[in-house]
C-alpha cells in the first residue's frame, strides 16, 4: 500500500471509528452519564465522552500505518488515553485546590510526598512514551548501543511531552483539536514524511470526528482525548525526523510547556487578532 493510500485510510478509518465510537459511548457511557459530566470555562455543562471517542478514533487510524509505526502509534494512544482517563475520573478535588496544577504543580506535590493522579499520569505517559519509542526503534532503527539508547530516550520524551502539550490547549472549545490538526498537517510536508503521514492522518481524522461537538461546547477532549492525540503526534514526529530534528522538536515542546507555567496561552491568543479569530472559528 502506498503512503498516499495509507494516509487516506488513516483519515477515513479514524473519522469512521470516531463517529461509531461516539454513538456507542453516548448510548452506553461507562459508569453512567453523570461520571463523565463536567462544567466548562463558561459554567455550562458538557461531557468528557469526547475523550475516549477521540482516543479510539486515533488508535483505529494508526492501524493504516506501516507495521512498526502502527504498533508504536496504537501503544502511545492506548497508554496516554488510559492514564488520561484515570486523571479525568479519579482526580481528587483537593489536588487542584492544593495547587497541584500543571506539570510543575504535580511534580512539586510529588516532592512533598503527595502522589496525585496527575503525577501518576505524568510518570505513566513517560513510561508508555519510552515503550512506543522502543517499538518504533526496534522496527526501523539503524544503530545499537549508546546511540540507540539515546534515540529511545529522546523519542520517549518527545511522545510524552507532546501528549502533555496538546492537553494544555484544551481550555476552550475546539482549541486542542485545531492545534493537533495543524500540527499533524505540518508533519506531512517535505521529503521523508512518508512514514509520518498516516499517523498524522489518524490525528486529523480523529479531530474531524469530534470537532463539531467540541466547538459547540457540548463536549471536550479532557486528558483522555488530548493526551492520546498528542502522543500519536509525538510518534508521527519520530517518524518524520531524525535525531537532530527530534531534539529540536523536543526543545520546542519543553519550552512551550515551561512557558505555560508562567504565561496564559488563552491571554496570548486573545491578544493576537489573527490567532483570536482562528481560535474562535466555528464556535456559536
Amino acid at each position: 500500500m502506498t503512503a498516499l493510500l495509507r494516509t487516506a485510510a488513516a483519515v477515513g478509518g479514524a473519522a469512521t471509528a470516531g463517529a461509531r465510537a461516539g454513538d456507542l459511548l453516548r448510548r452506553n457511557p461507562p459508569g453512567g452519564t453523570a461520571r463523565w459530566e463536567r462544567t466548562n470555562h463558561a459554567g455550562r455543562p458538557l461531557t468528557l465522552l469526547e475523550g475516549p471517542t477521540a482516543a479510539l478514533a486515533v488508535a483505529a487510524g494508526c492501524l493504516a500505518a506501516r507495521p512498526g509505526w502502527r504498533a508504536a502509534g496504537v501503544l502511545a494512544a492506548a497508554g496516554a488515553a488510559g492514564l488520561g482517563a484515570y486523571d479525568d475520573l479519579a482526580e481528587r478535588p483537593d489536588d487542584r485546590s492544593g495547587g497541584a496544577r500543571g506539570l510543575l504543580g504535580h511534580l512539586a506535590a510529588l516532592r512533598r510526598g503527595r502522589l496525585t493522579t496527575g503525577a501518576w499520569k505524568v510518570l505513566g505517559i513517560g513510561a508508555t512514551g519510552l515503550a512506543a519509542a522502543a517499538v518504533a526503534d526496534r522496527a526501523h532503527g539503524t544503530g545499537r548501543g549508546p546511540g540507540r539508547a539515546l534515540d529511545v530516550l529522546l523519542g520517549g520524551a518527545l511522545v510524552a511531552g507532546t501528549a502533555n502539550l496538546v492537553n494544555l490547549f484544551d481550555l476552550r472549545p475546539g482549541r486542542a483539536a485545531k492545534v493537533a490538526s495543524v500540527a499533524g498537517l505540518s508533519l506531512t510536508a517535505g521529503p521523508g514524511a512518508a512514514h509520518a503521514r498516516p499517523l498524522a492522518g489518524a490525528v486529523t481524522g480523529a479531530c474531524a470526528a469530534v470537532l463539531r461537538d467540541d466547538l459547540a461546547g457540548r463536549s471536550m477532549l479532557g486528558d483522555t482525548g488530548a493526551n492520546a492525540l498528542g502522543a500519536v503526534l509525538g510518534v508521527a514526529a519520530l517518524a518524520r525526523w531524525d535525531r537532530t530534528g527530534r531534539a529540536v522538536a523536543l526543545g520546542a515542546v519543553v519550552g512551550l510547556t515551561l512557558a505555560s507555567e508562567k504565561v496564559s496561552f488563552s491571554r496570548l491568543i486573545e491578544a493576537q487578532p489573527l490567532l483570536r479569530e482562528l481560535d474562535r472559528l466555528g464556535r456559536p
